[in-house]
């Protein structure tokens, strides 16, 4: 099993939702985070200058099998994807063991 995180633009959150339920990932955790970028410069709108150097994200957590891996994540590519700096990043890590709780299953068992 793999633990997809990935961090994206709030913007982009309501596409790669609906794509991830296309290829039916049907549960994941989300949070609002903030993160610190590359960009280090302000942006000013209607005269007022705001700071870009805090940036408002959201932050999901998947959990896959290992053959679903590949399509998970070049679909959160694809439609998290708007071509400009900021877009976000994923991250892939090893999952030792997952439970569900409520019937004690473990393994892929527990997670579908």
């Amino acid at each position: 099993m793999k633990k997809i995180e990935a961090i994206i633009r709030k913007s982009k959150f309501d596409d790669v939702k609906e794509a991830l339920h296309k290829i039916e990932v049907n549960f994941f955790s989300y949070w609002d985070v903030t993160g610190v970028g590359n960009e280090k410069q302000g942006h000013v709108y209607r005269g007022i200058s705001y700071s870009t150097t805090d940036i408002q994200r959201r932050y999901l957590s998947i959990v896959v099998s290992d053959d679903f891996l590949e399509k998970t994540v070049d679909t959160i590519l694809e439609s998290a994807y708007s071509g400009n700096v900021g877009d976000g990043k994923v991250f892939v890590s090893e999952v030792l063991e997952a439970y569900r709780i409520r019937t004690k299953e473990k393994g892929l068992a527990g997670i579908n």
